[in-house]
């Protein structure tokens, strides 16, 4: 048996929009041979899409929170300063780690980050090493940790290429016009400079990854080059077509450079493929791509978002992969960055560790392998080459690297002000960290984060944004609606987004129709804006307006042809509209650009059903379920499926009906609020709506609710006993603000929460006890005022407490002066056929008899 080979290629940025059409050109004949021997297929981001924390999700398969890189630079172990990020912060093993516990030989060249180098059994070249910090004419010293093992440093400095070594003839394929550039200019001073630096640095990569290949003894080699994404921030805006605000003369100077920077990478791509035997797996891949394209952002932010030059990357890489046992000219789907180490070790035979956040790419294989899994290899113990964690680092490094991410804008300059560098950057750091989080749907932990950074910066936009999306996705809609409140009022622009906020406040307090409004106005403002119509569709959708939603998710694809919630709305509308034949392509194309969306392969599955293909249906709600276990609504279909009226699987179906027990939680609705808040008047537009009460009928209607209390005696003691609540089932029941507290987690539930003045809620229980003859004074109650208070915050506390309980909020004065619109939204809230007029009919102001 032959032994096993992997040559792992990075190419940043590397984009198949670019890609495709230079191999169709013939530009790029190594990259075709490659498509043409193996597979191939897109790479899904992660987010934030910043490259040390996406190489290192590559090199460990687990996301940021888990791996512990979080930004481009990080404070100096002394805290005094700041400087490019270390690798001796990542908190778990990456593949070269793992392979030298098994006995295999690495070498790694490049990787960002990987400095220092870590002592594994074979080379690393770390992310410091190409970077030239001197003139031509004077000493460039490599700093200390950059090459392992240290004896070889000096060998490895003499590999290297300095940017002025470059001459014409390098040059000119990138510039074919470079005779005619006007280097007086500072402007072209600068990109000429960068153009070198870029060039010069993959050649001096490439050049340590080529005599490595060659001369060493290997089992594994990782590679890493940047210039792609280098070359696009610098020169993509050049690239054709031209974008309007681009000079023309600077078009024509400078519109080669992205060609001539694919091509060049196909060329050392071909010297690599002259260097490995057929029986060498070779995987190339990217971490994001670059939008080449209509998509180009005309212009950055330079005040608000954090690493603003990431706006310029699309979110799907490019992955390749070809040798003995790939499969030829296939492509696979769903792909993602943290698939790349599971497979990885696949292919070495080896287990995968159950808390790696991918799977294994099973599909590129002529054979499925076979799969073993360990809890952790971080539970393996002996040598793995990884840095001990009191290792002493020598601060005196090359500025040079802290230098270019600065140039390329990914950090802001720190300046004389060292302390408030290093403050900046655990601010920056934080806010990636949050953006991992939500990335990874850990909302609570990205909340803690985001809250305390808007605390303190109100006016930076992006926080307040990305906090709001933690509240929607959380059901927190009063929280949402104070952080758009605080966008509105420190924003001062009106903009497309602070319309699109304010949509989605009106959606989630179910306003549906000040929401359209608002998304109305955003349309007319930006009516081109990249994911704005994917917005606006999945509003049309929870209207249950599904033409109008796939008219907008359409309009969203003309903009951005790989939006994949685009797809993934189209398709759900298409289900919806009974055209399953489009609902089905639609959400493959979803799966293809993400795999990873348990809401794809639901509605795919349920697609299928009604296509009559059960097999297939029941395979793609398995995968749901598989990436969503609390989603029982897969196991009601996967029983349906395996009845014998289908598939004819009792043995699978009885496991799903004792999972699905054990899972389910009923839902029960309740009306609460505080006593004399309209809660009475909330259960009669139900009643009146077609609902059920669950009330005795021992309190009668009286002077004080004319129209009935809707009460049961029961509830009164729910805090001592709550086995009345298993006979409430579908019927709405009434209980009071404090009683919610006591309400045990086996339900979920509806909460429609009466507010009303406190002032008039008091007055009104006032006037309540004098007409009983049960008033003992007539002061005004400080101390009760006082209670409800505090009562109504730990409803809200409770709210947020409680994972299983979603609540409306309804203003009592709202009721009284709009009870059509407010009716509307108990309607949706309830997703119940209610009878709207009928609900409205119930609502008598002359009642509102306490007002303040």
């Amino acid at each position: 048996m032959k032994k096993k080979k992997l040559l792992l290629i990075g190419w940043d940025a590397g984009d198949w929009k670019s890609i495709m059409p230079m191999v169709d050109k013939g530009f790029m004949p190594n990259m075709e041979k490659f498509i043409n021997e193996g597979v191939i297929g897109n790479l899904a981001t992660l987010e934030p899409p910043l490259s040390p924390m996406l190489w290192t999700s590559i090199a460990t398969g687990k996301r940021p929170y888990k791996h512990g890189i979080h930004g481009f630079t990080e404070p100096t172990p002394d805290g005094k300063n700041v400087r490019p990020v270390h690798n001796t912060n990542r908190k778990v093993k990456a593949l070269w780690n793992i392979l030298m516990q098994k006995g295999y030989k690495s070498h790694v060249i490049g990787w960002w980050p990987s400095h220092p180098a870590e002592p594994i059994n074979g080379t690393m070249i770390s992310n410091f090493y190409q970077k030239a910090s001197k003139p031509i004419n004077e000493p460039w010293p490599m700093p200390k940790g950059t090459v392992h093992p240290a004896e070889k440093q000096d060998f490895y400095a003499k590999l290297r290429l300095h940017p002025d070594e470059l001459t014409e003839a390098h040059l000119l394929p990138f510039i074919p016009k470079g005779a005619e550039l006007d280097q007086t200019k500072p402007q072209n001073q600068s990109r000429l400079g960068s153009l070198k630096k870029i060039i010069a640095d993959c050649t001096s990569i490439h050049s340590a990854a080529t005599y490595i290949i060659e001369n060493e003894e290997w089992d594994f080699v990782g590679v890493y080059y940047d210039a792609i994404d280098h070359f696009g921030h610098g020169f993509m805006k050049f690239n054709p077509p031209r974008m309007a605000h681009i000079p023309e003369s600077d078009y024509e100077m400078w519109n080669n450079v992205i060609t001539a920077g694919y091509r060049y990478h196909d060329m050392m791509l071909g010297r690599l493929f002259q260097l490995v035997d057929e029986d060498t797996t070779v995987m190339l891949i990217s971490d994001h791509g670059f939008h080449p394209g209509d998509l180009r952002p005309k212009f950055l932010p330079t005040k608000d978002d954090h690493a603003a030059p990431a706006l310029e990357h699309s979110p799907y890489g490019i992955f390749c992969i070809k040798g003995p046992g790939i499969q030829k000219d296939e492509r696979v789907y769903g792909a993602g960055l943290l698939d790349i180490a599971p497979t990885v070790l696949t292919l070495f035979d080896l287990p995968v560790g159950e808390d790696m956040d991918g799977k294994v790419l099973a599909d590129i294989f002529e054979n499925t392998p076979e799969i073993n899994t360990i809890p952790s290899w971080e539970e393996v113990p002996g040598e793995c080459g990884m840095h001990p964690k009191d290792l002493e680092e020598d601060e005196e490094e090359n500025a040079e690297v802290m230098q270019q991410l600065i140039d390329l804008g990914y950090v802001e300059d720190p300046g004389e002000n060292k302390a408030a560098a290093v403050a900046k950057t655990k601010e920056m750091n934080a806010y990636f960290l949050s953006r991992a989080y939500m990335d990874g749907r850990q909302y609570k932990e990205a909340i803690e984060i985001l809250e305390d950074l808007f605390a303190k910066n109100k006016r930076k936009r992006a926080y307040g944004i990305r906090l709001a999306t933690c509240y929607q996705n959380t059901n927190q809609w009063p929280k949402y609606r104070t952080v758009v409140e605080a966008l509105v009022e420190t924003t001062l622009e009106d903009t497309p987004t602070i319309h699109m906020l304010k949509g989605t406040m009106y959606m989630g307090e179910r306003k549906m129709r000040s929401a359209m409004k608002e998304f109305k106005k955003a349309e007319e403002m930006a009516p081109d804006t990249p994911h704005l119509y994917q917005q606006i569709g999945q509003r049309y959708a929870m209207l249950k307006q599904w033409d109008d939603a796939v008219r907008a998710f359409k309009k969203d694809l003309e903009i951005d042809p790989e939006n994949q919630q685009a797809y993934l709305g189209m398709g759900i509308a298409y289900l919806r509209k009974g055209q399953h034949e489009e609902a089905a392509d639609a959400l493959l194309d979803a799966i293809g650009l993400l795999y990873n969306s348990p809401s794809a392969h639901f509605h795919f599955g349920e697609t299928l059903y009604h296509l009559k293909d059960y097999k297939r249906s029941a395979e793609a709600f398995e995968v749901a379920l598989s990436m969503a276990p609390n989603l029982n609504a897969c196991r009601k279909w996967l029983m349906k499926l395996y009845d014998e009226k289908f598939l004819n699987n009792p043995e699978r179906k009885a496991e799903l009906l004792k999972e699905f027990k054990e899972k389910e939680k009923p839902e029960m609705i309740i009306v609460s609020g505080l006593p004399r808040s309209g809660t009475s008047m909330m259960m009669q537009m139900l009643h009146k709506g077609g609902m059920e009460m669950f009330t005795d009928g021992e309190r009668e209607a009286d002077d004080n609710n004319p129209k009935g209390y809707y009460e049961h005696e029961a509830v009164k003691a729910l805090a001592r006993d709550k086995s009345f609540l298993s006979e409430v089932n579908d019927k709405a029941v009434k209980i009071i603000a404090q009683l919610l507290l006591h309400l045990p987690s086996k339900y979920r539930y509806k909460v429609i929460f009466m507010e009303r003045e406190l002032k008039e809620v008091i007055n009104s229980q006032q006037s309540m006890l004098k007409r009983l003859n049960k008033l003992k004074e007539n002061e005004y109650p400080v101390t009760l005022q006082k209670a409800f208070e505090e009562s109504l915050q730990k409803i809200k506390t409770w709210e947020e407490k409680n994972p299983d309980a979603e609540i409306l909020y309804v203003k009592h004065r709202d009721v009284i002066q709009n009870p059509e619109e407010q009716a509307e939204r108990v309607k949706t809230f309830l997703d119940k056929d209610l009878d709207l007029a009928a609900m409205t009919a119930v609502v008598d102001p002359s009642l509102h008899r306490e007002k303040v």
